[in-house]
């Protein structure tokens, strides 16, 4: 057989096979405790998020009396099973970063690793980097990839405020996400 037939014979067998690998879709929901400001009778959660960066007061958020262009916190934020931190399980960590990054409205650059520590994606990770315009009611987040069981994972994540308290900055983030394994 030639040469170039043998080549194609390949090419042919490997674009078939490409075509019936299996993959597995699936929707996870959990939820982000983001707590900027920890209680002050140390008897509520310790904050999670830490303001790194400060912005320079020239460039205020319109509508925000707290947050900056430019303010950058990280986080090591805990994920829940609930949108209760009290009552529910944990299920795991994200953590990252996110920045303001316009001028003109809330919205944040969010990057961050979501590390699975109980549940059906136990020993598995996620990592998301997308806007975040954190007044829209729904918004998403492209998955960039996965670790561990979610190793080659693809997908998109749906953002949610569940409940935001606008003096302490603290916010609960229900999170629905939608793999490919």
């Amino acid at each position: 057989m030639p040469l170039l037939l043998q080549l194609a014979l390949a090419v042919a067998v490997a674009v078939a096979m490409v075509g019936t690998a299996t993959t597995t879709t699936t929707h996870t929901r959990f939820y982000m405790h983001d707590t900027v400001t920890a209680s002050a009778s140390g008897g509520g959660p310790a904050a999670t998020a830490v303001r790194v960066v400060r912005g320079v007061a020239a460039a205020a958020l319109p509508g925000d009396a707290v947050n900056r262009f430019g303010d950058l916190y990280a986080i090591d934020d805990p994920l829940t099973d609930g949108a209760d931190a009290a009552s529910s399980a944990a299920v795991g960590r994200a953590r990252g970063f996110y920045m303001f990054s316009s001028r003109t409205d809330s919205a944040l650059l969010f990057s961050a690793t979501m590390e699975f520590t109980a549940g059906v994606h136990r020993g598995g990770a996620v990592s998301v980097l997308a806007r975040d315009a954190i007044l829209d009611e729904v918004r998403e987040l492209p998955v960039v990839g996965g670790a561990g069981v979610l190793r080659g994972a693809a997908g998109y994540g749906l953002l949610r405020t569940h409940s935001f308290n606008a003096t302490t900055n603290n916010a609960v983030l229900q999170i629905d996400l939608y793999l490919s394994v």
